[in-house]
């Protein structure tokens, strides 16, 4: 477009050029027609050098008003063009692959509990374990004291909170990443819903625990002259 342009700017001035040298003879004659239009007042006869220059040039400069809007007209047009086809080639693939049948064959195990693993293409993200080390954390947990405890019990609304979002972004990414049916997100969600109530249960195990050993938490919390201790059962 800029060298359309520019050809159209030289285009203009090669006009106003030729206008110079056609009005400029017209010009040397119009000096006694010029003088004698002062005289009668007849502005007609006055400048027809000058006049005529001027009306060529804005001509010229029409003639390239209008080619110049004609170029970005066409230019804009085609970059319209452009975008469109941008767009239809830019389509996702689910809009252009047709899916595969629902009931699609994939390698199913049974492991030994009886529940079934598919694995189409590697086992991947396996949930279930990182949940099955946080069953084992707390079987084998062995506090120091019921203070741990409590700090146990202030960290589990975090942790079903974290377990929820799984959920959640499982769900996010079958409706936007995975080739799945919307069904199997709204499942996902579904159980989101659930273990966000379980938070909120969560956090109330911390508001019991408070609310029952208040005054054995203060002990520790609030200490009197820093010698709580003394009410060590263990030592009375």
């Amino acid at each position: 477009m800029r060298r359309l342009l520019v050809w159209s700017a030289l285009r203009y001035w090669g006009r106003r050029l030729a206008a110079a040298a056609v009005a400029a003879p017209v010009g040397v004659l119009g000096i006694p027609s010029t003088w004698l239009g002062r005289k009668l007042g007849w502005s007609w006869l006055m400048y027809p050098g000058r006049r005529l220059f001027w009306r060529l040039s804005n001509t010229a400069h029409a003639a390239r008003l209008a080619r110049d809007a004609a170029i970005r007209q066409a230019f804009d047009a085609e970059a319209e063009q452009a975008e469109q086809d941008n767009e239809h080639d830019a389509r996702p693939v689910a809009a252009t692959v047709p899916r595969a049948p629902r009931h699609h064959n994939a390698r199913t195990a049974t492991t030994g509990d009886g529940m079934s693993d598919t694995t189409p293409g590697g086992p991947g993200f396996l949930f279930h374990e990182a949940a099955a080390e946080m069953e084992a954390a707390a079987q084998s947990y062995d506090p120091d004291g019921m203070m741990h405890v409590l700090a146990t019990c202030e960290g589990m609304p975090y942790a079903v909170q974290s377990f929820a979002n799984t959920f959640r972004i499982l769900a996010e990414r079958s409706d936007d990443e995975f080739p799945l049916e919307k069904e199997v997100g709204a499942a996902l969600n579904e159980v989101y819903a659930l273990l966000m109530q379980a938070v909120d249960a969560a956090a109330e195990v911390v508001t019991v625990f408070r609310n029952v050993h208040d005054q054995d938490i203060a002990r520790h919390e609030d200490p009197r002259n820093n010698a709580e201790d003394k009410w060590d059962t263990t030592n009375n």
